[in-house]
């Protein structure tokens, strides 16, 4: 079923592991364990940002360079194909040539559509998590999953589905889980390596409690939306990322829809993370020209100022929800006049 990826494996010595400018866990567990699936093979892991700090409870997260190999025999990219995620990479013209010119291999889970410019073959597959797509790959094609590699993508399929709760996830799911866990990983130390990971100093506790405090609502409190500047950036993200702190905890709170963190930058550049109660943050995104899943996805752009984006929030957030609820209400109607 995979086996374009094994061709593309096959005269290959030097391979280099691309995340995109965005790292999350799925991210960073898909690339260091294909580092330890692609045994034999001299592997380097890249992003074009250093690995936060919340993310280092991955073993192996230090392999992971800003420096870009460009003498290696192929390129293999993790957990995109949305080519604004990779654009502080392809902003580099020889990085950029090297794509173009070398052999790309791109893995993804994500439902948006595949927009790279430079010539490539894929498996896209809509799917929790790229780690579960990795896994996937990795049994039908008879590659050997050691305990690494198992904790590596148990890690990431547990991070992209807020440890197997999330709408995605299937029957299919529970059974990976069982199967990494009969590989060695062991979820309860995972979890404890996570947690020792994520404590957050009273200095980053103090910060969220003001991020709290300056949370706007729109729609009658559906739309819940929050400004992270870059003196913010500067500041915190090294040690926990603002939209880890915040975001869930706007979309829990009763009668918030949809929630997005906006965050910032000198350059122009506005990133909107968002989370939602009902399946609709892929299309708020979308409208953005991002892209994601129903419950969480994210957008980039250089058009807009920041309130010019709470603006179109507020516009497509109304006509999507209403939508949403449009819909429930019908199905619900016709369900009920069948009895």
């Amino acid at each position: 079923m995979y086996n374009n990826f094994s061709e593309f494996l096959k005269d290959k010595n030097k391979i280099c592991i691309i995340q995109a400018e965005n790292p999350d866990g799925d991210s960073l567990g898909s690339a260091i364990s294909l580092e330890y699936l692609l045994e034999g093979k001299e592997i380097s892991l890249y992003c074009p940002v250093d690995i936060p700090k919340y993310l280092r409870y991955f073993e192996g997260w230090s392999r992971v360079s800003n420096e870009f190999t460009f003498n290696a025999d192929g390129y293999i990219i993790v957990d995109t194909a949305a080519e604004i995620l990779l654009s502080k990479l392809l902003a580099d013209d020889t990085i950029k040539n090297t794509l173009n010119t070398k052999p790309v291999f791109v893995l993804d889970h994500h439902e948006t559509e595949d927009d790279l410019s430079f010539p490539h073959e894929k498996i896209i597959e809509p799917l929790p998590a790229c780690c579960t797509l990795i896994y996937k790959i990795a049994k039908d094609q008879g590659i050997k999953i050691n305990k690494n590699a198992a904790d590596n993508l148990f890690n990431g399929i547990l991070s992209d589905t807020l440890g197997l709760t999330t709408a995605s996830v299937s029957a299919e799911d529970f059974r990976i889980a069982a199967e990494l866990t009969e590989l060695g990983s062991n979820i309860s130390e995972l979890e404890e390596n996570r947690k020792e990971f994520m404590k957050k100093s009273q200095r980053i506790l103090d910060y969220k409690a003001d991020l709290i405090k300056r949370i706007e609502y729109s729609l009658d409190g559906e739309l819940a939306t929050i400004h992270i500047p870059w003196d913010d950036i500067q500041e915190y993200s090294d040690e926990y990322n603002p939209n880890v702190l915040i975001l869930e905890e706007m979309r829990m709170v009763e009668g918030v829809e949809v929630a997005v963190a906006i965050k910032t930058y000198p350059d122009g550049k506005l990133t909107g993370k968002i989370r939602s109660s009902c399946p609709i943050a892929d299309k708020v995104a979308g409208y953005f020209g991002g892209g994601g899943h129903p419950y969480a996805a994210g957008f980039r752009t250089y058009d807009l100022s920041y309130e010019e984006c709470v603006k179109d929030l507020v516009s497509c957030c109304n006509s999507l929800i209403s939508e949403y609820k449009a819909k429930n209400t019908e199905s619900e109607t016709i369900n009920y006049g069948s009895f």
